[in-house]
């Protein structure tokens, strides 16, 4: 078992974990060129939430740029990792660890191309599905049982690669859609941190 994910399983025996400290981690790749692809989505949707909760408290820590907030009481961490997608796992390990979060109140969003454009999927656990930048999470932490939120982005179009295709930036027809999707997705966020997993997935799981 991971060292961290032993420490975290401790920690929440012995009843010192901070039980109303949520993480929410967006997934994607630091840079310029990539700020609009597909395969910043995740990056996307923490910009949107720092902004609708009108956050302004940031700084960089454990390889991540965060942001504060309390959020009707509770303690909101919203991250976004600067090791690029394929280490995303140091970053979140370094932050669970530093603020004594709970697994079941970490919440990671990335993109998915296996899901129509403008689809939500939230779901408990499971594996990585290829994504790159979960599987380095599931590495790190040393389980699988963390939740997770998938922003679909849609299949490549004809033999485009799929690497190609999410480091491509979305049309300006697909920008005026992707205001409301990630509107929607913070607010699946929020539901997950007032109402839980539970109520986040079914008011959520579909396509906006």
């Amino acid at each position: 078992m991971d060292a961290l994910f032993e420490k975290l399983h401790q920690q929440i025996n012995q009843g010192i974990t901070t039980q109303n400290t949520y993480l929410i981690t967006g997934l994607g790749n630091p840079g310029r060129e990539y700020r609009l692809t597909r395969h910043n989505v995740g990056f996307m949707a923490i910009d949107a939430l720092v902004k609708e909760w009108s956050l302004t408290t940031q700084k960089i820590q454990s390889k991540a740029i965060i942001t504060t907030g309390n959020i009707k009481g509770n303690k909101v961490i919203l991250a976004k990792p600067q090791t690029y997608m394929n280490l995303s796992g140091q970053a979140v390990s370094g932050l669970m660890n530093f603020y004594k979060i709970s697994l079941d109140h970490l919440l990671v969003i990335h993109d998915d191309i296996d899901l129509p454009f403008g689809t939500i999927r939230i779901r408990p656990g499971g594996g990585s599905a290829g994504q790159k930048g979960v599987g380095s999470i599931i590495e790190r932490l040393g389980t699988q049982e963390f939740a997770r939120m998938r922003l679909g982005v849609g299949r490549p179009p004809g033999q485009m690669e799929s690497a190609d295709y999410v480091l491509q930036s979305f049309s300006k027809e697909d920008e005026e859609f992707l205001k409301g999707f990630l509107q929607k997705a913070g607010e699946a966020a929020e539901e997950f941190i007032i109402q839980g997993l539970n109520a986040a997935m079914n008011k959520f799981n579909g396509s906006f």
